[in-house]
């Protein structure tokens, strides 16, 4: 059995002024093909009780060592949490956008005459946009030469360090007031503002919850993973807007893909948990449903 250290130039903004430099400096990492963002993530982890402001690694090398044989090595345990909402005929997400329309191509009576006796399968279609259900944005869906989901690298999507940002009850606006002294870089920013509550009734999309655009702004300038949030938009869809769309504008033109539609943030942890959304690879396509879901560790009796 092997052990794994990153070793990695970097260069760190805290918080109230003060900048870090380092070069060949160590970490000990989970598993050998950790990404850029994990690495990020254990770094701003190692410095607290320091709060991070912005951070950067770059030249990353992996070390093996072998492991010390002395010793029990404990086995992470997990419990996993939904945080996507189940796709249904008709279901509408967004006002305006038609629900999907779901039905057999071929059905189970209709396989028998295909295959031999008592073997039959039923094969499904389904006509929807993209934007249906719990979904990511990649920055194509905004800008026609950004990256589309085909090209949205999994590091951005799989297994990130969230951090969970409490605001349910107070003002609609994320703003970056509310989001300064939070640890973002490297992380899934998950905005938890409630509305799920309302999901697939008319009051979901009637004074919805939103990141403003200093809020989406700071979490550019602090280095994201990717953001998401359990509303209709990650915009404010109020009338007096005029469809301005800052948040998306924002985050999309830095590469941070946004989850919209999430639910059940509330049974996450403020930190400590990972989060995965990963859509198919479809090439020139901007916005698909996502298997949205969150790993939260859970402390082994025995240790």
């Amino acid at each position: 059995m092997l052990d794994y250290r990153a070793e990695f130039d970097a260069e760190v903004a805290l918080e109230g002024g003060g900048e870090l430099r380092a070069r060949g400096f160590r970490l000990d990492i989970p598993h050998a093909d950790v990404t850029e963002v994990e690495v990020t993530a254990l770094l701003v982890a190692a410095l607290a009780p320091q709060r991070v402001e912005r951070a950067q690694v770059r030249g990353i090398r992996i070390l093996a060592e072998p492991h010390p044989p002395a010793g029990r090595t404990p086995v992470e345990r997990v419990r996993y949490v939904e945080l996507s909402h189940v796709i249904e005929a008709g279901l509408v997400t967004f006002p305006g956008l038609p629900g999907p329309e779901i039905g057999p191509h071929l059905t189970r009576e209709a396989s028998r005459g295909v295959y031999a006796p008592g073997t039959e399968f039923c094969i499904e279609r389904i006509s929807m946009v993209g934007n249906t259900g719990t979904y990511v944005d990649s920055p194509y869906h905004r800008y026609p030469d950004g990256t589309d989901l085909a090209g949205l690298p999994l590091e951005r999507l799989a297994g990130l360090p969230a951090v969970v940002v409490r605001a349910v009850g107070g003002e609609r606006g994320v703003t970056a007031e509310m989001l300064a002294h939070v640890t973002v870089a490297g992380r899934a920013v998950l905005l938890h503002t409630g509305a799920d509550r309302h999901w697939a009734t008319p009051a979901y999309a009637t004074g919805a919850p939103f990141l403003t655009a200093d809020g989406a702004r700071l979490l550019v300038d602090r280095g994201a993973a990717l953001v998401g949030i359990d509303a209709v938009n990650i915009d404010d869809m109020s009338p007096a807007t005029c469809g301005e769309r800052p948040a998306h504008s924002l985050l999309l033109a830095a590469g941070i893909p946004i989850v919209e539609h999430l639910t059940n943030l509330r049974e996450l942890p403020p930190s400590g948990a990972r989060f995965t959304a990963v859509p198919p690879r479809i090439a020139e396509f901007g916005c698909f449903p996502v298997r949205a879901f969150a790993t939260v560790p859970v402390e082994d009796p025995q240790t």
